[in-house]
């Protein structure tokens, strides 16, 4: 099966760098039954910034406001779903690379069952260029 490419919406915000702050944010989500799609977290300047990939942005940004958290977006990224080989992240990474397309950011990890999956991300001036490139313009 070829790798199934899409793209979807992000939103990002900054969190405290302490324990249970993420568990803080998702709680809300799981209750208003937003479904993420991807959540990536990570250390930034003494905080920690979180990626939040929804299903449906809608009931995520009403949710968000309704919390009055202080959310940016949303922007682009690109989700990726396919069969797991040696070098699935690697052929994916060249095609841009070949079009001259920085990747700010990704994360690929195997999903179990012959799976795999990524997000990626670029600059916003290159999600197109980079859609173009994925065959998903």
């Amino acid at each position: 099966m070829a790798d199934l490419i899409r793209t979807a919406q992000y939103f990002k915000m900054q969190i405290a760098d302490t324990s249970g702050k993420l568990a803080h944010v998702l709680a809300p989500l799981h209750e208003a039954g937003v479904n993420l799609l991807a959540v990536h977290a990570f250390p930034r300047n003494r905080r920690t910034q979180v990626d939040l990939v929804p299903e449906v942005p809608t009931p995520f940004k009403n949710t968000a406001k309704l919390l009055k958290w202080n959310m940016q977006g949303p922007q682009t990224c690109f989700l990726v779903d396919g069969d797991d080989r040696p070098g699935a992240l690697a052929d994916l990474t060249a095609q841009l690379a070949s079009s001259r397309i920085n990747i700010t950011a990704v994360t690929g990890r195997s999903a179990g069952q012959g799976r795999f999956g990524a997000i990626l991300w670029v600059k916003p001036r290159d999600v197109k260029k980079a859609a173009k490139v994925f065959g998903i313009a």
